[in-house]
């Protein structure tokens, strides 16, 4: 089943879908969130939810489509109240910045129309916007039925604003992730985000000048959408100043379904990021058993076991990374250890320990 299933009749076209399970039931759900991710070769977990919820007999309403933010805006409070009678609760992804005043406006509708409502945290930002916005941080979360964070670092910088936070973290369907152990790693690299300053994809390059002369066949392939701010051209601009734009691919965002692909052509992973909580692009990595190489930022370290399951590495700092990549390359061993403990740590993400919970949740909201 594919969000594309997600269609909804003319008169709700562009605002909200639904996916109707054969017979008529009490499990129905909306969940506001951006529903566009896809479409920018991007996929939000929200995405993934919906249709787990869908495939186990859930009917479910979705909201939004829209990437004009203040469309975003309306069509979120106009779906809430239009589509009232149709379902019995609700889930709202939460993020900092301007994101967060969509969740507010969500979860006034949301009142406003007497649903019980999920929040869900998100975003290694968060901490910091909460520290700048306290009041509204905590009148948002103490409005929620139930609040989750898909981290222990969420959890754990989020519980002053309220104290029984729910741990549910970012699932991954594993079947779409082989597996396969890297003993003996070549230097293909890859980077998997979205091309925005916070994840700092101009690192990327200059760790790759500090590795080039040891390793003339080094590949690095960087996929994820164009967020926009400059990133892009910025990090394409320094691979041209450290003259190693003939080893770095620059592809765009992709499918979901393709990410897999990608990763089985790489042995190491690269994340470059500044700001972090817990990627879902990192969990895919481990879960192929590419040897990840991170900057030690946010939500990383509860994630993350520096020589474990990852080598960690200090933010923008491109010699250090460049030492830690060097390392892998050289040390079968080392290699070997990452990669395999990589999988075994990510099996506890799979969706079918994390969905009962999921519908656990929603199951006794709409029985209260």
């Amino acid at each position: 089943m594919t969000l594309s299933q997600f269609s909804a009749s003319s008169e709700k076209a562009d605002s909200a879908s639904a996916i109707k399970p054969m017979s008529v039931t009490e499990k129905n759900v909306l969940l506001v969130g951006n529903f566009f991710c896809s479409s920018i070769g991007a996929r939000g977990v929200c995405e993934d939810l919906a249709e787990q919820l869908a495939s186990n007999g859930w009917t479910v309403y979705t909201t939004s489509l829209k990437k004009n933010r203040p469309a975003r805006l309306v069509d979120i409070v106009t779906t809430v109240w239009r589509l009232r009678r149709d379902y019995g609760v609700a889930h709202v992804d939460v993020y900092s910045g301007a994101a967060f005043i969509w969740a507010e406006a969500a979860c006034w509708a949301l009142r406003s129309v007497n649903k019980p409502y999920v929040l869900t945290l998100h975003g290694g930002d968060l901490p910091e916007f909460s520290r700048r916005w306290q009041g509204r941080v905590i009148r948002l979360l103490r409005s929620a039925a139930v609040v989750t964070s898909p981290s222990r670092y969420l959890r754990d910088q989020m519980k002053s604003y309220r104290e029984d936070l729910q741990l549910m973290p970012n699932p991954l369907d594993l079947k779409q992730y082989p597996f396969r152990l890297r003993e003996a790693p070549k230097p293909n690299l890859l980077w998997l985000r979205a091309f925005h300053s916070i994840y700092n994809p101009s690192l990327a390059p200059r760790v790759i000048a500090e590795l080039v002369k040891d390793f003339p066949n080094l590949r690095l392939t960087m996929v994820g959408p164009d967020k926009g701010d400059g990133s892009l051209q910025e990090t394409q601009r320094v691979a041209g100043e450290m003259r190693v734009a003939n080893h770095i691919s620059f592809v765009g965002g992709v499918p979901k379904s393709e990410v897999p692909e990608r990763l089985s052509h790489a042995d190491i992973f690269l994340n470059t990021t500044n700001v972090d909580n817990t990627p879902v692009s990192v969990l895919e990595a481990m879960a192929c058993g590419l040897c990840v190489i991170n900057t030690n930022v946010g939500g990383i370290p509860y994630m993350l076991r520096n020589e474990h399951d990852a080598l960690l590495v200090a933010p923008n700092n491109a010699r250090e990374m460049a030492t830690a990549i060097r390392r892998v390359l050289c040390d079968p061993g080392l290699a070997a250890r990452l990669s395999f403990n990589a999988r075994r740590e990510v099996e506890q993400f799979d969706w079918s320990a994390i969905f009962p919970s999921w519908q656990k949740i929603f199951l006794q909201l709409l029985r209260s």
